[in-house]
């Protein structure tokens, strides 16, 4: 990873800046790693991170009504490897590079966004929550880091 804190690079910050709601909004981050400069609410696994929730990230999301979400930060880790070194040092074993898992954070994402609400998605595919689960892709980034470094894709999807 260039840089672990993907919100933080300039392109991504302005990206995420220009979806942000101008009135109260209810906007969550299930993998913060790190406090919000967005107004989000956050959620971390790891207990050392300095966000409002420690929860896995489907329990999490559960915790929400239905419709009663307008933006939702989605940006897990990537791969394995990210997976392995943002969380190897909590004890826990992981299983988020399964299809079945992502699936299952897609299904709540689609249930709790409201209509009209939207997903800001990072990545190394555009594949986002997708249009089988409602949800229309209105932008694409595409940020390059140089050298060996895989792009990072930012897609916002609005339901």
């Amino acid at each position: 990873m260039p840089n672990h804190k993907t919100f933080q690079i300039k392109p991504i910050d302005n990206f995420i800046r220009q979806y942000l709601p101008s009135k109260p909004c209810i906007i969550l981050d299930p993998f913060a790693h790190r406090p919000s400069d967005y107004g989000a609410i956050t959620n971390d696994l790891n207990p050392q991170s300095k966000v409002q929730f420690h929860l896995d990230a489907l329990d999490f999301l559960r915790l929400y009504e239905d419709e009663s979400v307008d933006l939702v930060l989605f940006d897990p880790p990537y791969s394995p490897r990210q997976l392995k070194e943002c969380y190897d040092n909590i004890g826990q074993s992981l299983h988020d590079t399964k299809s079945s898992v992502w699936s299952n954070w897609k299904k709540e994402i689609m249930r709790i966004v409201k209509p009209g609400g939207g997903v800001l998605s990072f990545g190394w595919n555009t594949v986002g929550i997708g249009k089988t689960r409602g949800f229309e892709i209105k932008h694409i980034l595409i940020v390059s880091h140089g050298g060996m470094h895989n792009d990072t894709l930012c897609l916002f999807e609005e339901k």
